[in-house]
């Protein structure tokens, strides 16, 4: 059936065999391994209408991959491509991931030092955020609690470490919160107070 196609194309039965075919496995798997990984952070977004969509995209490029491997079972290359596109998804798949940064995140930040001045300048930049006195195990410290969108995630780690670059802090998920999270202040328009009053 191989070299049918390949004939019908007027393409190398070799060529067809060894570089296209593999080729086109190699990017098959790339689509359906960065779908996958899409659809599940979606999925943990909590965006319903979404991932079933990504899954039936999945689903199908896997089927027509696999039947592209089962063709070809005595071909090396196209399990080498099989394989290769799945590594390749995996690291495409968290790039985009990155990029998209979809979802919430709570900051959790613990200092030793007065947190005053990097209290202040998380409220300035429009954080909202809890702040409670706590005993560690060298003594007095700060904890300070921020639930932000993960594309601010970048821009208030900068100000921790700005204002406190010995604080420990960590960065977790959450999967949903009560109310919509504020932008950041520079995409905030003129009349967002008053909306947000408004909806009070």
């Amino acid at each position: 059936m191989q070299s049918s196609i390949a004939e019908t194309l007027g393409i190398d039965p070799d060529l067809f065999h060894w570089v296209l075919v593999p080729m086109f496995i190699f990017l098959a798997r790339i689509g359906d391994v960065s779908v996958s990984t899409i659809r599940i952070m979606f999925m943990m977004a909590g965006r319903k209408g979404l991932a079933p969509v990504l899954g039936f995209c999945e689903a199908l490029i896997w089927l027509i991959a696999i039947s592209q491997i089962l063709q070809n079972v005595s071909s090396i290359a196209s399990y080498v491509a099989y394989a290769g596109g799945f590594a390749t998804g995996i690291l495409v798949g968290m790039s985009i991931e990155e990029r998209l940064a979809l979802g919430n995140v709570i900051v959790r930040v613990i200092t030793q030092r007065d947190a005053d001045a990097l209290i202040k300048q998380m409220q300035e930049s429009g954080y909202r955020l809890t702040t409670v006195a706590a005993e560690g195990s060298r003594g007095a410290v700060s904890l300070i609690f921020a639930v932000v969108n993960r594309k601010q995630l970048g821009e208030l780690t900068e100000i921790i470490r700005r204002f406190n670059p010995n604080a420990f802090y960590t960065v977790e998920n959450i999967r949903y919160v009560s109310e919509p999270l504020p932008p950041p202040l520079a995409e905030r328009p003129a009349f967002y107070f008053w909306e947000k009053a408004w909806r009070k």
